[in-house]
């Protein structure tokens, strides 16, 4: 019996990965073929072919979470990717990507990238506004590699994915930081044929102990709708110093009188920006629940 994770997923083959780097081409034991293993699930092995490396999967440990859209499960990180520029920034997105990543209790980083394409003042005040938060903020260039090592020093010990729009520089960062160690995959994937070209499209690379990162088409969806409207607040740190001066119990701070949040909106404490796109998140909440009676 040995432990790995699943880092590659084809036609009924799992590629498992053990802590010697050793990697094996599985299939799924009894009622685990019934049961949607994913890349990333930590999982017990037999090995039937040592030298062939083929085993089969006969355990499914406990998930930390599980993300719908692409399908992994146990992602400790997410890497929230900001164009400064081409395309122009998303900051609505961007929130959604931290309010999802808090609902899944997954650490993210903020990259701000294509950072030579705008004013310097620009990114310091977006950097500043969301460390003064509370969040990691890195930034990039990643064509130059200006800030990758710096990204890098988040990885340690962490299962990580990128995410945000199509063409903020996912791609080029994710080349950047795994260097070399994409050919390694390629070498067993050409060795293991079967389901090679029905993958699920989301990959794990080691690249170092403990220390894992998907290459995965990306988040197309950022589903926060299980997040009652009357609880998005909660999702929004900055709120937590003036939540205490809103006069009403159970405040949303929308119309509200003499409301905490709104009182530090206005005196420059809470941004603007930010507070703008609550409301907006606010109601497109509202929107879906009543759609759901």
């Amino acid at each position: 019996m040995k432990n790995g994770i699943i880092i590659k997923i084809g036609s009924n083959q799992y590629l498992v990965e053990l802590e010697n780097d050793k990697i094996y081409s599985c299939q799924a034991r009894g009622n685990l073929k019934q049961e949607a293993l994913l890349v990333g699930d930590f999982v017990e092995i037999d090995v039937l072919d040592e030298e062939k490396q083929e085993g089969v999967i006969t355990k499914l440990e406990e998930r930390k979470n599980l993300i719908k859209r692409p399908k992994m499960a146990n992602i400790t990180q997410i890497v929230c990717v900001v164009s400064m520029k081409l395309p122009k920034p998303d900051y609505a997105l961007l929130d959604k990507q931290l309010i999802f990543a808090q609902m899944l209790g997954i650490h993210p980083v903020i990259c701000l990238n294509k950072v030579d394409l705008v004013e310097g003042k620009e990114v310091e005040k977006i950097k500043e506004l969301y460390q003064k938060i509370g969040y990691d903020v890195v930034t990039t260039n990643a064509k130059t590699g200006e800030g990758v090592e710096e990204l890098k020093g988040y990885f340690t010990n962490q299962m990580t994915a990128f995410s945000g729009n199509s063409g903020v520089g996912k791609s080029t960062l994710t080349n950047e930081i795994f260097g070399t160690e994409r050919s390694k995959e390629g070498q067993i994937s050409q060795k293991n044929q079967r389901g090679k070209n029905t993958t699920t499209g989301v990959q794990l690379y080691k690249i170092g102990k403990d220390t894992y990162l998907a290459d995965t088409p990306g988040f197309s969806t950022f589903d926060i709708s299980e997040i009652p409207s009357n609880e998005l607040e909660s999702y929004f740190p900055e709120f937590d110093a003036f939540r205490e001066k809103c006069e009403y119990k159970g405040c949303m701070h929308q119309k509200e009188e003499h409301c905490g949040i709104k009182e530090a909106v206005q005196e420059g404490k809470i941004d603007q920006g930010r507070y703008e796109r609550y409301l907006k998140i606010y109601e497109e909440l509202k929107q879906k629940e009543a759609r759901k009676w």
